[in-house]
């Protein structure tokens, strides 16, 4: 059988090559919508559905974007209780960017744990043994100074910290149990666990990112470890809580829980005038 050979015109070889190494690259089927060089949201699929908001190290340095821990408006007692609530105080200048509950609270939505806003210290470091899942130790408190540098220490290495002065938090924020610990997994998470609920942490990553995790779906505390251990690259996270007090407010990928809770940790963005 005769071979025949067709010779394409140059212009039109080209454009077919291009057309065919555009259809060999993979799509990505993530939710990002809005996404700047400092912070980002997405929602993931794998390894199971959450939502994620992450911001730069180096952005926290500046003074476009500042990571707070909110709870009472300066001028009431009362708790916020709620994202909304949280919006409506903030100064004109500012924007909430992203923000999550930030830890356990009380039937009064007050912190149980160590808790500092704006170097004020308002419930002492809690290392006191216990019962759920604050007491499952080692538990942790994420925290940072005034230079915007965040960290995630276990309870008792920060103790030790505090007592030597060496760590003197602006914000911090204790919960438990840790997730992730110098690049390990909280030894009593079990992998066959079969005790799966909506949860939401944080972490201290490699790529200089800190991230802020909400499932979509129940999760055992050993996934979600392995989230910010294996995919996010953590080497130290924390769980922030989770059940009915888990929540997310990330306007850009249409996220805005409607619950009631304690102290909330966010980020803000300064306008210019």
């Amino acid at each position: 059988m005769p071979n025949f050979v067709f010779a394409l015109p140059l212009p039109f070889t080209f454009a077919l090559l291009a057309l065919s190494i555009s259809a060999c690259q993979p799509i990505d089927a993530d939710k990002s919508n809005t996404s700047t060089q400092s912070w980002v949201c997405q929602s993931q699929e794998l390894p199971f559905t959450y939502s994620a908001c992450s911001i730069k190290t180096e952005a926290l340095n500046s003074e476009r974007y500042s990571l707070q821990l909110f709870w009472q408006p300066s001028n009431d007692s009362k708790p916020l209780l709620t994202f909304a609530n949280l919006v409506d105080t903030l100064p004109k200048s500012q924007h909430l960017v992203f923000a999550m509950n930030a830890g356990m609270y009380n039937e009064r939505y007050a912190p149980i744990g160590y808790t500092v806003i704006e170097g004020d210290e308002i419930r002492a470091l809690n290392l006191n043994e216990g019962g759920g899942n604050f007491h499952l130790l080692p538990n942790g408190v994420m925290w940072w100074d005034t230079s915007g540098q965040v960290q995630i220490n276990e309870s008792n290495a920060l103790a030790e910290q505090l007592s030597s002065r060496d760590a003197k938090p602006w914000y911090a924020t204790q919960s438990g149990p840790m997730l992730v610990i110098n690049d390990k997994i909280h030894p009593q998470f079990n992998p066959d666990s079969t005790s799966s609920k909506f949860r939401n942490g944080a972490g201290v990553c490699s790529d200089g990112s800190i991230q802020f995790v909400n499932s979509d779906e129940p999760v055992t505390f050993y996934q979600f470890a392995s989230l910010f251990k294996d995919n996010l690259n953590c080497p130290n996270a924390l769980f922030l809580d989770g059940g009915i007090a888990s929540a997310l407010y990330a306007p850009s990928i249409d996220k805005h829980d409607k619950k009631e809770m304690g102290v909330m940790i966010g980020v803000t963005e300064t306008q210019e005038n």
